[in-house]
């Protein structure tokens, strides 16, 4: 899911190559430890938890009128109350990984002062450069895109696009027919040990390093691993809540894993977890982009990433689906679910202008050319079934001065804060 972007806006599905060349890139079970001893990764500190008065990001969009009313330890608490819509479920996740930032940016400070001291540089470094590596032949445009970052910064975006790929090509990949729950839970250890300090190969170190310096919960990780657990058991999604559970899982969680890494700007009067809410409503929207473009590619594998309710209502079925033939009832289905996906890209813009200086151009390039996606899919007439709606390199080229003009306005919060100073 990501080829065009950065990690913020969109995760690892796009751009998905079956080649043999990632076989490498898939994880292997064994021990851990020896490599983690080797660089001197350290365990991270324990991570906090936090509450917070609940944000109306996304209710719009899902008709939901519930509200959270506490912050648990994690989403899996309370996954299993049937009386939760999922919004609510996923927000509780905001708010742990928001306080998470505000109570170990201190830490992480530290924490990297001490590591730098005590890791192996030299295999440290290329560990990072592997990953690098990864992001150039895979993921190009993203791979430009983190060139504009500190180097700090770039490396971490590298390390954590990785482990999200490898991730992905368990379900997606060329070996994924022979992947079973037990090789997801296998994989889910493995990210406990990375987590705290015992990787289990390069790519582990790097990421390791990372959130042992950065404040980045585990909790998102863990989730998408259950996205994929999904993708395992599940092809169909019986209303729009059930979706949205899913396009968290495999997009939402990475702009929670990646805010910590590029940052908030020193100048945002934005609060930590609206910022976190606006990452999340970008993951959503390059995930329901994702699934419009894909309906035809995605039938033929025999999955249907859209609310049954919906196509019900609509007058279509899962058999106009598998026939692949534009009608007025499905332009009208396809209109609808456009525009939802185009407010949940409106949310995520509310928090692009919030982010640190050196990551705000290549997000707002990324949003930009993902939402014209959703244009061509309209140019094509509605016909997702036989057509790939795509974006061409003039307007790729074309909207990276718009998105630097946006970037260099700054954090629109301050904007605000300094017009109300202003005029009162």
């Amino acid at each position: 899911m990501a080829a065009a972007a950065l990690l913020w806006v969109v995760g690892p599905k796009e751009n998905a190559v079956t080649s043999s060349a990632l076989v490498g890139l898939i994880p292997r079970t064994g021990t851990g430890g020896g490599v983690a001893s080797q660089l001197g990764i350290r365990p991270r500190g324990a991570s906090g938890g936090g509450t917070s008065q609940r944000l109306r990001i996304g209710s719009s969009l899902m008709n939901s009128n519930s509200r959270a009313s506490a912050v648990y330890s994690s989403a899996a608490a309370v996954a299993a109350s049937p009386a939760r819509s999922s919004e609510e479920k996923v927000y509780e996740v905001v708010l742990k990984q928001a306080a998470l930032v505000k109570e170990l940016q201190r830490r992480a400070v530290e924490e990297e002062a001490v590591a730098g001291t005590e890791s192996n540089w030299d295999l440290l470094n290329e560990a990072y450069d592997r990953c690098g590596e990864v992001c150039a032949e895979y993921a190009k445009t993203f791979y430009l895109g983190t060139l504009l970052m500190t180097p700090e910064r770039r490396r971490a975006v590298w390390a954590i696009y990785v482990w999200c790929r490898r991730t992905d090509e368990l379900v997606d990949g060329p070996n994924a027919t022979h992947i079973t729950p037990k090789a997801l839970d296998r994989w889910e250890t493995r990210l406990n040990d990375l987590f705290q300090g015992r990787p289990y190969d390069m790519f582990d170190a790097a990421l390791s390093d990372t959130v042992s310096k950065y404040p980045v919960d585990i909790q998102p990780f863990k989730d998408m691993i259950e996205g994929m657990r999904m993708d395992l058991e599940k092809s169909r999604y019986q209303n729009f809540d059930e979706l949205y559970l899913y396009c968290y899982y495999v997009a939402g969680t990475v702009g929670l894993m990646s805010v910590p890494v590029m940052g908030i700007s020193p100048e945002s009067k934005a609060s930590t977890e609206s910022v976190y809410n606006a990452a999340l409503a970008l993951g959503i929207a390059n995930q329901l982009t994702n699934i419009l473009r894909d309906v035809g590619e995605d039938a033929r594998r025999g999955r249907i990433y859209l609310p049954q309710d919906e196509l019900r209502q609509a007058g279509l079925s899962d058999e106009d689906i598998f026939k692949g033939k534009v009608t007025e009832k499905w332009r009208s289905f396809m209109k609808g679910q456009i525009k939802r996906a185009r407010m949940f890209f409106d949310e995520a813009e509310k928090g692009v202008g919030e982010l640190n200086g050196a990551s705000r151009w290549p997000v707002w390039a990324s949003l930009l050319l993902y939402k014209q996606i959703l244009d061509a899919i309209e140019a094509n007439d509605y016909d997702n079934f036989t057509k790939r709606a795509y974006v061409g390199k003039a307007k790729k080229f074309a909207s990276l001065p718009a998105a630097y003009g946006r970037a260099l306005m700054g954090p629109p919060s301050k904007r605000a804060a300094d017009f109300a100073s202003r005029t009162s």
